[in-house]
């Protein structure tokens, strides 16, 4: 679950930086990167945001497995774009009387989605290791997302760990009592785990409804207001965006 749970180290810069501020930089940068001709400014937009990743403290395995799958997806579209797409072959191989055609058009067009993808991901993947979950809810808050959905998502996020340490205890128990010996003994006890999470989470959400209009609870949750923008780091952003948009037109 930790892969899921980073928390940016507060004594970054990046981590003090505005999360609106943050978060239009990155819609601007993966416009550019899903729009662009070019493979230099995915490139640009993946090393920087790696960049970011390793310098907030994540770690190179969890970093791993979030990028697996848009890897699986990467070699999939390579491989369809190469043999399907194109009229210059690049190879051919025979193979059980059906030969194979690769296309110089279709490895290129492959490269250049492959760069897109990694490009976006590693974006969207600098902004959450550099920006607070809390803080991202908030900016999305004031991009007047619907105020329900926010809600929902902040308390979904904050007892989706709560559940997840009590699927580790049931699931350790079971264990413990043989419940995954064979098969179908695990399948029985795969189905009571799943069906005693839901009974809790349900459980859960009428008492945490309950303890929230009991301390006035009324729809606003102060950790959604927003201070002033610093012009500074405005600033800073503008420029970084103009610098990436000389590139997007290469």
């Amino acid at each position: 679950m930790h892969t899921f749970s980073h928390t940016p180290h507060s004594g970054t810069f990046l981590a003090t930086i505005d999360p609106r501020v943050k978060l239009l930089f990155s819609l601007a940068l993966l416009l550019m990167v899903i729009s662009g001709s070019g493979f230099l400014l995915p490139l640009t937009a993946a090393v920087l945001s790696l960049g970011c990743c390793f310098s907030s403290g994540i770690r190179l395995k969890t970093l791993a497995l979030r990028f697996a799958e848009p890897l699986f997806i990467i070699f999939m579209v390579v491989l369809l774009k190469l043999f399907f797409t194109g009229h210059s072959p690049l190879f051919s191989v025979s193979t059980f009387g059906l030969e194979v055609t690769g296309y110089r058009e279709g490895w290129q067009e492959g490269l250049l989605i492959a760069a897109r993808i990694i490009g976006a991901v590693s974006v969207v993947n600098a902004l959450a290791c550099v920006t607070p979950f809390t803080g991202l809810m908030a900016a999305f808050s004031w991009l007047r997302l619907p105020q329900t959905f926010i809600d929902i998502v902040l308390f979904a996020w904050r007892y989706l760990f709560l559940i997840h340490d009590d699927a580790r205890v049931i699931y350790a128990a079971q264990k413990n009592r043989l419940g995954y010996c064979d098969y179908r003994t695990g399948l029985r006890s795969f189905g009571t785990l799943a069906g005693t999470l839901v009974i809790k989470a349900f459980d859960s959400s009428r008492t945490i409804t309950t303890a929230m209009e009991q301390r006035g609870y009324d729809g606003n949750m102060p950790m959604l207001k927003h201070k002033p923008f610093r012009i500074r780091e405005v600033a800073v952003s503008l420029t970084f965006i103009f610098c990436l948009g000389l590139l997007w037109k290469i």
